[in-house]
């Protein structure tokens, strides 16, 4: 069921898929080739539906955009139980949401472009090594990579999914990149600004680069540190990554 608010910028509605709430953009012209967008979002649960620079790039490419709504969850395998008391939030994308997706619209894994800001930042990066054949093509704008780093902070989900900091690391998405198996396109950037986030994305940087794996990253540009104003001011060029990919994994022999 669809539901459609005045509050949300046109072309954005609310539907349930599989008990939970999920945000779906539908374009006026649809892109010739069916690609579509995975939206992940943030720890502030921040949502596109009324941003007006994401509205318009999804609008000018012809993409429709499922953002899925998880609470806190970091977009784990673990229960949290701010979302769900039963389903983790990496079983609920790949086990409701990404079946919603090709019955709605039809579309192969080289069809979707995943990305994410902050904590889904980290997010759609974790998916994309864990499932690389599933999700080939991953944008994260300022990825909470070393989200471990939260567990003692007051009023967070993290103590609640992981016994302590470390298990918490072991899960996180450097720790998932595979030297033999990883998504055929990424792109993410941080602010060097990003006082927090910063130091792990150079860090993944240098990873990929030890291990010989393609990425396309931006480091050095900055524009407001950890905020929306650099996600808006980097929607662009993020924009511009996926849709040169999807058409290079449209091509591929």
């Amino acid at each position: 069921m669809e539901n459609q608010s005045s509050q949300l910028l046109p072309g954005w509605s609310v539907i349930d898929v599989a008990g939970h709430p999920c945000d779906i953009y539908t374009p006026e012209r649809p892109h010739a080739h069916g690609y579509v967008a995975i939206y992940l979002h943030g720890v502030h649960l921040g949502r596109l539906v009324d941003n007006a620079v994401a509205t318009d790039l999804l609008a000018e490419h012809g993409l429709p955009c499922i953002a899925p709504r998880t609470q806190r969850s970091w977009w784990t395998d673990k229960i949290c139980e701010e979302f769900d008391t039963q389903l983790t939030a990496e079983r609920y994308l790949l086990d409701r949401v990404l079946p919603y997706i090709a019955d709605r619209w039809k579309t192969l894994p080289s069809q979707l472009a995943l990305f994410g800001t902050s904590m889904g930042g980290q997010g759609a990066l974790r998916f994309a090594f864990k499932y690389p054949n599933r999700f080939p093509i991953v944008a994260a704008l300022s990825p909470a990579i070393d989200y471990y780093t939260r567990y003692d902070e007051d009023d967070e989900t993290i103590p609640l999914m992981y016994p302590d900091p470390e298990a918490a690391r072991q899960d996180s998405a450097i720790l998932h990149v595979h030297p033999l198996n990883w998504p055929r396109n990424m792109f993410f950037c941080c602010d060097p600004a990003d006082a927090r986030w910063f130091d792990s994305s150079d860090r993944l940087r240098m990873k990929l680069y030890s291990l010989g794996i393609p990425y396309e990253c931006d480091l050095e540009t900055s524009a407001g540190g950890h905020s929306w104003s650099y996600y808006n001011h980097m929607l662009p060029k993020t924009f511009a990554f996926m849709l040169a990919r999807l058409e290079q994994e449209r091509l591929r022999v």
